[in-house]
C-alpha cells in the first residue's frame, strides 16, 4: 500500500512538460488557411459576375432571384476542385476550414451580386407610381386634384411627369404637374373643368426615369350634378324633430369621406351616416349648434375626400360642393341649436382626450384593430415585408451555430 502512495506521490512530482511548438507546421497551416480564404473570395465575385450575366440576360423573369441563387449555391461544390488544382493540401482541411471557406464564398458573391444587380452599374426597374383621384366624381365648377406618389431605385426625370386627360368631346389636355411635395416623390396635378362638361375623364398619368424607362397608370374620374343631393323634402318650419336626409354618390372616393354643411356661410356642421355601414346616406337636424328658432337660413352642402400614402404622414384632401343652394326655416322650440355636432377622430390626440361626440362612421376603438373598422382615411405606417423574419432566421442559425461550437468544445476537453 505504501509503496503504491509512493509510485502515486512521484508520478503527481512530475514536472508539467510544454508541447514543442511544431512552428513549420504552424505556418504551412496558417498559409494554406490564407490561400484558401483568398481564393474562396475570388471565386465569389466570379461567380457574382456570371450570375448578374444570367440575370440580365433573364429580363423581367419572376424566376430569376430563385435560379441565380440555386445557381451560386450548386457552383460551391467547385471550390473543393479548384483548391485541388491549386494544389492546397487538404488533409486536416476540417469542417470548421469548410464553413469558412464556404462562408466567405456566400457572402462575397451575395455582397457583389446586390452591387451589380442595382444603379449605377444595372437598372431594370421601371418608377413605381400610387395614384389617389380627389375626387372620383366632382359636381359642377369643382376641380379634381391628383396626387401621386412616384419613386424610382435610381432618379425620377422630373421633365418627364405628365397627366394626359381625354374629355368627354374627345379634346385632349396634358397637364404639367401643379406642385412637388415631400422631396418630390409627391407630384400633384390639378384639373380644372373651365366648360363644366358633365361625363367621364379618362386620365393617364406617365413618368420616366433618368435611364429611360417609363410608367403609366391610368384611370377614369367623371362630372355629374347628382354627386350630393338633399333627398328630404321638408325645407320650410322645420323643427328640431325634423329629419334632414343627404345623399352622396358613394364612388366619390373608394375611402370613407367626410360629409358636412354650412348655415349661412357659418361653420361647418359634420353629419353623422344614417346607418354606420351605408357610407351614401346621412341625416342632420336642427337639433345642432349652428340653427336657431323662427331663423331663414341658406344651406350649403359638401364632402371632403382625402387620402394618406403609407409611411407619408401629410394628408392630401378635396372637397365636392353641391352645385344647389338650400333653403331653411326654422319654427320655435326649445331644442333647436342646442346639441352639439358630431367630429372626427383626432389622430394626434390620445384616446382619453377625444371629443364627446365623434362621427359614427369615425368612432375608433382602441381595443379592435384599425383595418376592421369603419373609419376615415388616416396615418398608416408600413414596414418592409418580410425583414423581421429574416432577423428572425439569422438570429436562430446563429444560436444553433454557438450552440453546435460549444458542445464540440466539451467534447474535445473529455
Amino acid at each position: 500500500m505504501a509503496k503504491r502512495r509512493k509510485e502515486k506521490d512521484e508520478e503527481e512530482e512530475k514536472p508539467f512538460k510544454i508541447p514543442k511548438f511544431d512552428e513549420e507546421a504552424f505556418l504551412k497551416r496558417e498559409k494554406r488557411n490564407i490561400k484558401a480564404t483568398f481564393i474562396s473570395f475570388l471565386f465569389g465575385i466570379l461567380m457574382a459576375l456570371i450570375c448578374f450575366g444570367f440575370w440580365a440576360l433573364m429580363g423581367k423573369n419572376d424566376l430569376r432571384w430563385p435560379l441565380v441563387l440555386l445557381v451560386a449555391i450548386a457552383n460551391a461544390a467547385f471550390l473543393r476542385v479548384i483548391f485541388m488544382r491549386m494544389n492546397i493540401d487538404l488533409t486536416d482541411f476540417g469542417r470548421k476550414n469548410w464553413f469558412g471557406s464556404y462562408a466567405i464564398y456566400f457572402i462575397t458573391w451575395l455582397i457583389v451580386f446586390i452591387v451589380f444587380v442595382n444603379p449605377p452599374f444595372y437598372d431594370d426597374e421601371a418608377p413605381r407610381i400610387q395614384v389617389s383621384v380627389l375626387p372620383v366624381i366632382q359636381e359642377p365648377g369643382g376641380d379634381i386634384i391628383v396626387v401621386a406618389k412616384i419613386t424610382d431605385n435610381l432618379e425620377i426625370d422630373k421633365n418627364s411627369i405628365s397627366l394626359e386627360i381625354v374629355q368627354p368631346d374627345e379634346n385632349v389636355t396634358i397637364l404639367p404637374p401643379s406642385s412637388f411635395d415631400q422631396d418630390d416623390i409627391i407630384v400633384i396635378f390639378t384639373f380644372e373643368n373651365i366648360e363644366d362638361l358633365p361625363g367621364d375623364f379618362s386620365y393617364t398619368l406617365t413618368a420616366q426615369d433618368v435611364n429611360g424607362l417609363t410608367t403609366t397608370k391610368s384611370g377614369v374620374f367623371s362630372y355629374d350634378e347628382d354627386a350630393i343631393d338633399i333627398t328630404s323634402s321638408r325645407f320650410l318650419n322645420i323643427s328640431s324633430g325634423d329629419d334632414i336626409t343627404i345623399e352622396v354618390d358613394e364612388e366619390v372616393s373608394p375611402d370613407n369621406f367626410r360629409v358636412y354643411y354650412t348655415l349661412n356661410n357659418g361653420d361647418e356642421i359634420n353629419v353623422n351616416r344614417k346607418y354606420k355601414e351605408i357610407k351614401a346616406e346621412y341625416e342632420t337636424s336642427p337639433e345642432y349648434e349652428g340653427w336657431k328658432q323662427n331663423s331663414n337660413f341658406t344651406m350649403r352642402v359638401y364632402a371632403e375626400v382625402s387620402y394618406y400614402f403609407p409611411n407619408i404622414f401629410e394628408k392630401y384632401s378635396n372637397i365636392v360642393e353641391d352645385t344647389t343652394q338650400y333653403k331653411f326655416t326654422t319654427t320655435s322650440g326649445s331644442n333647436i341649436g342646442e346639441e352639439t355636432p358630431p367630429v372626427p377622430w383626432n389622430w394626434s390626440k390620445p384616446h382619453d382626450e377625444q371629443a364627446s361626440v365623434l362621427l359614427n362612421y369615425d368612432d375608433y376603438d382602441n381595443e379592435k384593430p384599425a383595418n376592421t373598422q369603419i373609419l376615415l382615411p388616416r396615418p398608416t405606417s408600413v414596414s418592409a415585408p418580410g425583414f423581421e423574419t429574416v432577423l428572425f432566421l439569422v438570429a436562430i442559425i446563429g444560436i444553433v451555430l454557438i450552440f453546435k461550437y460549444k458542445k464540440k468544445n466539451r467534447s474535445n476537453q473529455k
